[in-house]
């Protein structure tokens, strides 16, 4: 496979060994509100929860399971419903 050239642009020149030493980064130059009104940065995905849900594993009947997917796309967030109905009922005690 060819190799491609590397990106030029001719507005912006090579900096010299001295411009990259003496640069420093964004949010150490700028005050607070001038990096948030320049920057892209930002965290991917939903944003955090205030109580996040647990990953766990559990072995459950095939019927089970399969009752709930036919129920659709959000079937796991029914299945986190039903249980939590049960355990402020209070059918949560085998």
């Amino acid at each position: 496979m060819a190799r491609k050239p590397p990106l030029t642009d001719s507005d912006a020149p090579v900096l010299t060994e001295a411009e990259l030493r003496e640069m420093r980064p964004a949010r150490d130059v700028l005050t607070a509100d001038e990096f948030a009104a320049v920057s892209s940065v930002r965290k991917a995905g939903r944003p955090a929860a205030a109580t996040p849900k647990v990953p766990v594993t559990i072995r459950l009947d095939p019927t089970t399971v399969d009752a709930f997917k036919a129920t659709g796309r959000g079937w796991q967030t029914r299945m986190n419903t039903i249980l939590t109905e049960a355990v402020k009922a209070g059918r949560h005690d085998g």
